[in-house]
């Protein structure tokens, strides 16, 4: 059984996102909300003090598996997801030991918009990001929503994402 951390990166702390991940989890599966977190811009002093981000990536080292869970906004992650990504350039420049250890996780991604599909250009930065860091993505969930719910009928797609996430070896 993989040890699986979830990465929520929402504008709103109980929205359809948090709503998904909800159905996705099981109590061995631990969730971040970056919302509840402090993560600093990107900066090229690499000035973070304090900040949550190096925390976080110690708990995703320790993982087998990282799932990111965002809403999709306009083509793109949430401005909390993304901030949270543009401070991997600290673990390839400043804290590459750290960095280099999240060799071979494997990345999953877990979305909702009130589109039945994810646009094909979405998954690009999440699976270049895997690439870049050497880890390995494996794939996607996509649940539609409207009016604060979850679209009907995703059941069987949700326990398969997170039989996949939980068993999935590299």
């Amino acid at each position: 059984m993989n040890k699986v951390i979830i990465i929520v990166g929402s504008a709103r702390t109980n929205g359809n996102t948090q709503k998904l991940v909800d159905k996705i989890a099981t109590n061995d599966i631990e969730i971040i909300n970056l919302k509840s977190k402090k993560i600093l811009p990107y900066n090229y002093e690499h000035n973070y003090k304090p900040d949550d981000f190096i925390d976080i990536v110690h708990k995703m080292v320790l993982s087998d598996v990282i799932v990111f869970a965002t809403p999709v906004y306009w083509f793109s992650m949430s401005a909390v997801l993304k901030n949270f990504f543009d401070r991997f350039s600290d673990l390839v420049r400043v804290k590459k030991d750290l960095g280099r250890k999240l060799k071979n996780r494997m990345v999953f991604l877990a979305t909702t918009s009130s589109s039945e599909q994810l646009a094909d250009c979405f998954e690009k930065p999440f699976t270049e990001t895997a690439k870049y860091l050497d880890m390995h993505y494996k794939g996607n969930i996509h649940v539609c929503a409207y009016n604060d719910k979850l679209c009907e009928g995703n059941e069987k797609q949700i326990e398969l994402f997170r039989e996949k996430i939980l068993t999935e070896t590299v």
